[in-house]
């Protein structure tokens, strides 16, 4: 009996070690996830072997697994940048993002776990205060936000490159003006399209003043050759189809022939 708690102390010991060794020694990468290895006593950060995938994996109790999420990600960024002439402009966008799988290693190893905050948003800021410097506050309202948009993109990942992350879009939600300069602008828009519209009003009138012009132009020159074309000799003849019609007819008249100045004849009465 005095031998069993000598021979259970030492057992208990061992199997709370084991477990804190199993502990180590084990690690679980959750879905959308990858690890990156740090062995203690070798080469320290693992960056010529592909990551830790998803999964279960055993590792030695003294090396270190770094848990790094490599699906796509979103930061919202909210900036005040200068335009061309310097006025101040608060921009919101939407930055879609993630490491690049195969140099997850590198990007542990150089930039750190806080990577975002020391590599990807001083990027986005520097491309966004570089592209809105181009640019005056009535371009950046009315008609340049698509063209932005694309610029700080394609500046982002320009700064980037190399850099073992990947930018795959990024969304300008909203561009804010001051509110002077923002009602200026939107007067401006507004005599702009009121000009245009009294423009058309104009062009309309004049085409309307045009073709009426020509049509009474039209008009003009028929009534001119339909009276050049009515001669005595032309009159006397549709005179005379107009008897010969009148003579076909069944109902009673009376006609005196040769009557009147120019000879033609004359219907006295009809019953």
């Amino acid at each position: 009996m005095e031998r069993l708690p000598k021979f259970g102390i030492p057992l208990f010991i061992g199997i709370v070690i084991l477990i804190i060794i199993l502990a180590k020694s084990t690690v679980t990468i959750d879905s959308g996830e990858a690890g990156v290895l740090y062995r203690t006593f070798d080469e320290g950060v693992v960056t010529d072997e592909p990551p830790l995938s998803e999964g279960f994996h055993v590792v030695a109790p003294w090396n270190k697994v770094f848990v790094y999420e490599v699906r796509q990600q979103s930061i919202d960024e909210e900036m005040r940048v200068l335009s061309s002439n310097g006025l101040e402009i608060a921009l919101d966008a939407s930055v879609w993002f993630q490491p690049e799988y195969a140099t997850l290693g590198k990007l542990h190893q150089e930039k750190g776990e806080e990577y975002i905050q020391r590599l990807l948003q001083p990027a986005i800021r520097s491309a966004t205060r570089a592209v809105v410097g181009r640019y005056n506050p009535e371009q950046l309202y009315a008609s340049k936000r698509e063209a932005i948009q694309k610029e700080i993109f394609d500046e982002t990942n320009l700064l980037l490159d190399e850099q073992y992350v990947q930018v795959n879009e990024i969304l300008v939600r909203d561009v804010s003006l001051p509110s002077t300069i923002k009602d200026a602008i939107e007067r401006k828009l507004r005599q702009e399209q009121e000009s245009l519209e009294y423009e058309f009003r104009l062009t309309k009138a004049s085409q309307e003043a045009e073709r009426q012009r020509i049509d009474a132009e039209g008009k003009a020159r028929a009534n001119k050759i339909l009276s050049e074309s009515l001669t005595d000799k032309v009159l006397q003849e549709k005179g005379i189809q107009a008897t010969l019609e009148l003579a076909k007819s069944t109902n009673s008249k009376v006609i005196v022939i040769g009557s009147g100045e120019s000879g033609m004849p004359i219907i006295l009465g009809n019953n």
